[in-house]
């Protein structure tokens, strides 16, 4: 009911909103659809069947052929990726026990990920990782999960349903040539199923002690032999977490979400595809209670004229609303977004991706209090962006040399050019080196710019109108390695040079934002798969970081350790056995090196799973941060305890 009365004032918008945003996405679909002629002869390439029980039975090899698109916009082999990217499938995601999404994130050992109390997160890659974290790109479906009130992401309102999830693509450095401003340190694609590889009944639910309770239904069939459908809802209940002295810290939370998708496909050349979501929730900040809702809708067209060339268009609308209690802030946020890309063969050994995009975010920011504020309390803002890159193969099946660059405009520091230079050279089938350098920039949010204490003259601290994008120079070399059949290694380095950096000039008044730190990030990345029987296969990395940051010349850099609070070693580690009669006992271990500021002692822990499966019936036990009674991962405020929870599943 609580869920209900806080939703409830906000059905006439979002009604409203979604029927202009489904005309929106309709229109512009079938609109350039007709217009690129959706008839024109075309080959397709069906990927392989992604559904857990397929990725139990892959090999090694099997594993690293798989194709990823994060890193050059197109199909290309895990293994001859110029970049440090590591793939979690949704076999690994279901095996760990993981009900959300940043559960699912910590498989991945080229991630720094801390949870600050029960419904918030921090996510990053190779540094700079906090409250405020906005280095990293997100992406779910192709949908970027942007709030350019901070330039990050909000971890609270990205759920996905598991059983849905394909896989995802983590990116460990720059990728703003292809991806855009705030694909800095690394990019996150989240990629679900399609509607044809989600049909029949599935039901979920069970509870425990921190999740407290947890369901889900999805249906999905189909219409005639080429229009495939699914529908979902799923709801939890998440208990408190705890005060460093023991008591309650109540911050428990309830989140209700649902959605759809269809996949038609008219021909073996064109695939179209409709989806959206839903959620309302609530999160407990005593003595009070946050509110959360939103909508969005996604349309896609996606077109294949032969093997070496396809077009895609896509458009959507996302709307995100929150009312912050203990900030004072509400938070309104419209984005809708349109992005067109074209992949084609120049030559015999150079292929072109190019594409352009526009970006339009109205965001509404009233504060329930004079004390802070925005100014302007609203902002619409445009991003307006065009990219390409050339691959061009030196040596067939050995070398080849990927150049590009990504220029876009947006309403806070006008052009921002991106460009990169990659180089992969696989001498032998069974190894790859990689090399690259990269430019990135993160575009200024309206904390930058337009926070304001108190919201109206004269001002304490203000904004800096003059704040420029920060940039990033990245060098980066990589090895991959498949030494046997059952053992396949990554390994990557990387050194970063930053400039403009935020920071806070406190000796004027108004105290003022500025760009006023530099600075220097270094690290190693190790990750491998290793298969020692048939039944059994381990998983896991180790990452090592350091960074030097200071004043930049003329400027007297305050808050530089708020900048990231990021460990200097992290290691992970996933056992996947399956036992006889239909058992399976799974492991996820995790060391993560003590924090600077705020300190935090390091800590070991480790999530078991132990579940039997048989037919289209599941029951598994679930026990997450197994080490101790309860840790902090992020600050002293919050501490997460060792929890249990119990699932049953159906599957028809």
């Amino acid at each position: 009911m609580k869920l209900y009365r806080a939703v409830k004032p906000e059905f006439p918008r979002i009604l409203s909103g979604c029927r202009r945003s489904i005309r929106f996405v309709v229109i512009g679909i079938i609109g350039c659809g007709l217009f690129l002629n959706a008839q024109l002869p075309a080959w397709s390439q069906q990927q392989p069947d992604l559904t857990p029980s397929y990725l139990k039975k892959l090999s090694i090899e099997e594993l690293l052929d798989l194709e990823v698109m994060s890193v050059s916009k197109r199909s290309e082999k895990l293994s001859e990726t110029a970049s440090a990217i590591q793939v979690i499938t949704a076999n690994d995601v279901k095996r760990s026990g993981a009900q959300n999404l940043t559960d699912a994130l910590r498989l991945a050992p080229n991630l720094q990920v801390a949870q600050l109390n029960s419904y918030s997160w921090v996510v990053g890659a190779r540094g700079f990782n906090g409250n405020f974290a906005n280095k990293l790109l997100v992406m779910i479906d192709g949908r970027s999960v942007y709030t350019p009130l901070f330039a990050g992401v909000l971890w609270d309102v990205q759920n996905v349903l598991l059983e849905d999830l394909e896989r995802i693509e983590v990116v460990s450095g720059p990728g703003g040539t292809l991806w855009g401003a705030n694909a800095v340190n690394g990019v996150i694609n989240v990629i679900t199923k399609s509607a044809a590889e989600t049909q029949g009944l599935y039901v979920s639910g069970g509870g425990g002690s921190f999740l407290q309770d947890w369901g889900a239904v999805r249906y999905g069939d189909r219409i005639g032999s080429n229009l495939f459908y699914r529908v979902y809802a799923q709801q939890f209940d998440y208990n408190h977490t705890f005060l460093p002295g023991g008591q309650p810290a109540a911050d428990a939370w309830a989140m209700t979400q649902g959605g759809f998708r269809m996949d038609y496909l008219p021909s073996e050349a064109n695939t179209l595809t409709l989806q959206g979501d839903f959620y309302g929730g609530s999160e407990r900040t005593s003595p009070s209670e946050s509110s959360v809702n939103g909508q969005n809708v996604l349309g896609r067209w996606t077109h294949t004229f032969s093997e070496d060339s396809d077009l895609s268009l896509q458009v959507y609308w996302d709307r995100t609303w929150r009312r912050d209690v203990p900030s004072a802030i509400s938070d309104e946020l419209n984005t809708y977004d349109f992005d067109f890309q074209h992949r084609f063969l120049l030559t015999d050994w150079n292929t072109i991706v190019w594409g352009f995009g526009y970006r339009y975010m109205d965001q509404d920011t009233p504060t329930s209090t004079t004390v802070v504020g925005f100014v302007p309390q609203r902002r619409k803002l445009n991003l307006f962006s065009g990219f390409v890159q050339d691959e061009m193969t030196l040596a067939p099946d050995r070398v080849k040399f990927i150049v590009g660059t990504k220029m876009e405009h947006n309403d806070f520091t006008g052009f921002e050019i991106q460009p990169s230079a990659r180089l992969a050279w696989t001498p032998t089938d069974q190894q790859t080196f990689w090399g690259a350098i990269s430019r990135a920039v993160r575009s200024p949010g309206r904390f930058d710019v337009d926070y304001h204490i108190p919201k109206s003259p004269p001002y304490i601290i203000a904004g800096g109108p003059g704040f420029e994008s920060e940039e990033l120079i990245a060098y980066e070399v990589g090895y991959r390695v498949q030494p046997m059949s059952q053992l396949s290694l990554s390994l990557a380095a990387f050194y970063n040079t930053y400039d403009d950096i935020y920071n806070v000039q406190v000796l004027s008044f108004p105290v003022t934002i500025e760009n006023g730190v530099e600075g220097e990030s270094w690290g190693v990345e190790v990750s491998g798969t290793y298969q020692p029987l048939e039944r059994w296969r381990l998983r896991g990395g180790y990452t090592y970081f350091e960074k030097e940051l200071r004043g930049k010349p003329g400027h007297f850099a305050t808050g530089i350790p708020a900048l990231g609070n990021d460990p200097r070693h992290q290691v992970m580690l996933q056992s996947i056995l399956d036992l006889p009669a239909h058992f399976q006992l799974d492991v996820v271990a995790r060391y993560v090196d003590a924090l600077p500021n705020p300190q935090v002692s390091d800590y070991l822990t480790f999530d078991v799973r132990l579940a039997w499966a048989y037919k289209q019936i599941e029951l598994s036990v679930v026990g997450r941060n197994l080490w101790e009674p309860r840790h902090p991962e992020y600050g002293t405020q919050q501490e997460i305890p060792r929890s249990v929870f119990g699932q049953v599943t159906f599957r028809w």
